[in-house]
């Protein structure tokens, strides 16, 4: 069994899930910047999309599926999002008496930025530029004792402005050096791969109703058109236009719950020209057709 001090890894994963039992809300929002805890109990896939961030969980577990790839992080695990990922969770071994508990942070190329240069050398060996940007793994004892600390500062509010950002570059600089170091380094990299496909990414997710002209997005991104369909498919497991498509049908998800009836024009409104083209896109990844969904999504 790892220890930290006299301190086990179970008793760090303990003290974390009972602050987060503690402060979650069902906004999922702290006072600390950046900072966000999670109290689930229901079993209910979510379709989301995902930030850059960390995400540690103390009780319960979760499957992602991205594309054909699934990853799971349980009690002690962690999961490391570097880009906008369209994907959908499974909650494991949950239920009211017992909700998954976690936190997150998010993961800011500004904080990570300025660690870049104090990594030595050794951690990026033999990794590849532009992995899948998700990934997950056991969180070691270093991290999980920052975690608890990020954590801790939800009792002293008053001490929160100023450890907070110490502490959130402890844990940037654990995962630096760490497992998913190369992942992470991504982030902080003005002129990575990931960095350059994100700015791509980020003109999808702000203009998901208007066609997709390769070329421009490529441009934007600074690199060739077949480039930028390797790296983009290497970091999110997509082409572009099956991102747009999952960003598209995501949103229209969201609109229907307010729009109650209204298929036609929210099909318009994600840029849909079908209708029967909408539906049958839609029953394919949320398992329902478009009104029925969101009927069975307001009675939740």
């Amino acid at each position: 069994m790892v220890s930290y001090g006299v301190r086990t890894i179970p008793d760090l994963v303990n003290e974390c899930r009972g602050i987060v039992a503690a402060h979650a809300r069902p906004d999922y929002t702290t006072p600390i910047a950046g900072l966000t805890v999670s109290s689930i109990d229901t079993v209910t896939p979510e379709h989301s999309l995902t930030e850059p961030l960390l995400v540690v969980m103390f009780q319960g577990g979760k499957r992602i599926l991205l594309d054909d790839q699934v990853f799971e992080y349980r009690a002690g695990d962690c999961l490391v999002v570097t880009a906008n990922l369209p994907v959908t969770g499974h909650f494991l071994d949950i239920g009211p008496s017992a909700p998954s508990l976690a936190m997150a942070l998010v993961l800011r190329p500004a904080a990570i930025a300025p660690l870049l240069l104090e990594v030595p050398d050794r951690h990026w060996s033999g990794t590849p530029d532009g992995p899948p940007a998700i990934a997950s793994g056991r969180v070691d004892a270093d991290l999980l004792d920052a975690a608890g600390r990020m954590l801790r500062l939800l009792d002293h509010p008053g001490d929160a402005a100023v450890l907070a950002p110490l502490i959130e570059r402890e844990i940037l600089w654990r995962l630096l050096t760490g497992p998913h170091g190369a992942m992470i380094r991504q982030i902080g990299l003005a002129d990575s791969n990931l960095s350059q496909v994100s700015r791509a990414i980020q003109w999808i997710r702000d203009n998901y109703a208007e066609p997709i002209r390769i070329a421009e997005l490529a441009r934007l991104a600074g690199m060739s058109a077949s480039a930028f369909h390797r790296h983009f498919r290497a970091i999110t497991t997509l082409s572009p236009l099956q991102y747009q498509k999952r960003i598209r049908l995501q949103e229209a998800r969201s609109l229907l719950v307010a729009r109650a009836g209204d298929v036609v024009g929210v099909a318009h409104l994600v840029g849909y020209d079908s209708p029967s083209q909408f539906n049958r896109e839609y029953r394919r990844l949320f398992g329902a057709p478009p009104g029925q969904d969101a009927a069975r999504l307001r009675a939740e």
